[in-house]
């Protein structure tokens, strides 16, 4: 076939020009008037293209300006080394005390995304999809990273995801893993597997999140011993980073 020339495609060209504006005026960000003033384009038009990116971890949104997400550099590059070898350490003490499957998740968008692990070796283990997105509710790293957005945000959120009726015991249940620090799973998203997490905090912000996982007949008994070992390892990990 004959070679084509590469032609701009609208979208596509206001999407990269959205992510340079927002980029050229790191670190402050921008707000929604200012960058549309910046394409020259209209508010509305703009302001759908900036949620999308906000849900994929493109953007994220801070006090009405937004700046680069996690997305760029934690799916399109192979690792996250200040992270990853933070927590490398606080996973395989994790997995040698319980030999269960120990994660580590990252916040990206409205997701979470599996970068490392530390896998049990016992036969029956866990073991999640790395590098994949995750939905932040139900699994345990999620509800970690849910229980710190504004109530406003979660609410929006858990509408997709939940009934009205079910909405009331999902916010409390992410006050509660806020207040406590550690979130749990106990067969939400498989019958069988019960898991607990705790979120990697530095400068108010979630990093990342620590999790074991494994069936729940040899989980049940030691979660909350379970918990509290990865509440410790979540918060000597935030200190290395």
């Amino acid at each position: 076939m004959a070679e084509r020339s590469a032609k701009a495609h609208r979208t596509v060209s206001r999407v990269t020009d959205i992510l340079e504006a927002v980029a050229a005026a790191q670190p402050g960000g921008l707000r929604l008037h200012d960058l549309a003033v910046s394409l020259d384009a209209p508010k509305s038009s703009v302001f759908g293209l900036v949620k999308g990116l906000v849900a994929t971890g493109y953007l994220v949104e801070e006090e009405s300006r937004y700046l680069l997400g996690p997305a760029l550099g934690q799916l399109l590059t192979v690792e996250r080394p200040s992270l990853v070898d933070a927590a490398r350490p606080a996973l395989e003490s994790l997995r040698n005390t319980f030999n269960e499957t120990v994660t580590l998740a990252t916040p990206v968008g409205e997701s979470i995304v599996y970068v490392d692990s530390a896998e049990s070796s016992q036969m029956i283990r866990y073991s999640p999809p790395a590098r994949t997105r995750r939905p932040l509710y139900p699994p345990s790293p999620g509800k970690a990273v849910l229980s710190h957005w504004s109530r406003r945000r979660q609410e929006a959120y858990l509408k997709e995801i939940v009934t009205a009726e079910e909405l009331p015991a999902a916010l409390a249940e992410l006050d509660e893993v806020r207040e406590s620090g550690v979130a749990f799973n106990r067969g939400e998203t498989l019958p069988d597997v019960s898991a607990a997490a705790a979120p990697i905090i530095v400068g108010g912000k979630v990093l990342g999140v620590i999790s074991v996982a494994g069936p729940s007949s040899r989980m049940s008994d030691r979660l909350d011993e379970i918990a509290a070992a990865v509440k410790e390892a979540a918060a000597t990990t935030a200190l290395r980073v």
